[in-house]
């Protein structure tokens, strides 16, 4: 069971992520999301609000990578997992709540990724290396 630590979450909690997908041909996609936050230890959730090539990727492949950086300390870290897409139930209940208190359209859907491998993205020695 893959766990974040302490300092992946508080990167998550001030960074912007970016989810990296591919289709079922494999191209890829890269798009950032403002709406990207830790459910617990080991998901990732985040409102997709224009249901377009991140959710139709998704889709047909649910593997998915989701990096965040901190530019200004020169770390980061990348979360790889699968893909849940949520149209309805108590989760995507309260994602849509969360996205309507901020001013935000209700999202077409929600993404759970379950946290199968984390990386460092830390240049030097490190950079690349799996570290959970």
């Amino acid at each position: 069971m893959v766990k974040v630590t302490e300092d992946m979450k508080e990167l998550i909690g001030k960074g912007l992520a970016f989810v990296g997908t591919a289709d079922g041909n494999g191209r890829p996609n890269i798009g950032p999301k403002g709406s990207m936050r830790l459910e617990n230890e080991e998901t990732l959730i985040f409102a997709e609000g224009t249901g377009k090539k991140t959710l139709r990727n998704l889709r047909e492949n649910p593997e998915v990578a989701v990096a965040f950086v901190d530019r200004e300390k020169m770390e980061g870290y990348q979360f790889r997992g699968k893909a849940e897409i949520i149209e309805r139930g108590p989760l995507y209940d309260k994602v849509a709540k969360i996205a309507k208190e901020k001013g935000r359209p209700e999202p077409k859907a929600v993404v759970k990724i379950k946290i199968a491998e984390i990386y460092s993205l830390k240049p030097g020695p490190m950079a690349g290396e799996r570290i959970a």
